[in-house]
């Protein structure tokens, strides 16, 4: 990786984990050498199922902006339905990449763009797993793959890492799984 500034905004709903996601990615980046890092929620009034994002900051030099994510170069969103809120794609960045939580092929979203989309059907993998939290999938970690498979700014080494020291037991393998099961699933349609 380069010196260059390496920026990623999380959208979904409160309790699906988006801010957890954000850290587990800086924290992986920090094994993988990076000296800069930085994760950080943003949201109004904390609710389950209220729309929230987080954001993550990414260099091999220390990371000195604490300003929101406005031109990101990776978009994600765990939940599909928020892609109807034009302020979750706004600012990606040409070539950037944006990876959806969805059953469909990326071409089927009908989003227009100068990026790259990933999608990954993480619902699925979680209700099969039954990686759920208060009765719902709980996306995150299987969008961890996604992400890792799209924008390769980690590696699965550096993910499982993080996974094996920031959950116990049964959690590890059930977040492993749908970790791996996302990244091997996940559908690229690269600009062209």
């Amino acid at each position: 990786m380069n010196t260059k500034l390496y920026e990623i905004r999380w959208h979904g709903r409160g309790g699906q984990g988006a801010v957890t996601a954000a850290k587990i990615v800086a924290q992986a980046a920090y094994l993988k050498g990076c000296q800069g890092v930085t994760a950080a929620p943003s949201f109004g009034a904390e609710r389950r199922g209220i729309p929230v994002s987080a954001l993550t900051r990414i260099s091999t030099e220390p990371v000195m902006v604490i300003s929101q994510v406005e031109k990101p170069n990776a978009v994600v969103v765990l939940d599909h339905t928020l892609l109807k809120y034009k302020e979750v794609i706004s600012g990606l960045s040409s070539g950037g990449w944006l990876v959806v939580n969805s059953w469909q092929h990326p071409k089927e979203l009908n989003i227009k763009g100068d990026f790259n989309i990933a999608t990954a059907d993480a619902t699925k993998i979680c209700r099969e797993l039954g990686l759920m939290v208060g009765g719902l999938p709980m996306v995150n970690t299987a969008m961890l793959g996604a992400f890792t498979r799209a924008t390769q700014i980690v590696d699965m080494p550096s993910i499982k890492k993080v996974i094996r020291e920031r959950f116990t037991n049964n959690a590890v393998d059930i977040n492993l799984a749908a970790i791996e099961k996302a990244y091997e699933i996940t559908k690229l349609e690269r600009i062209k």
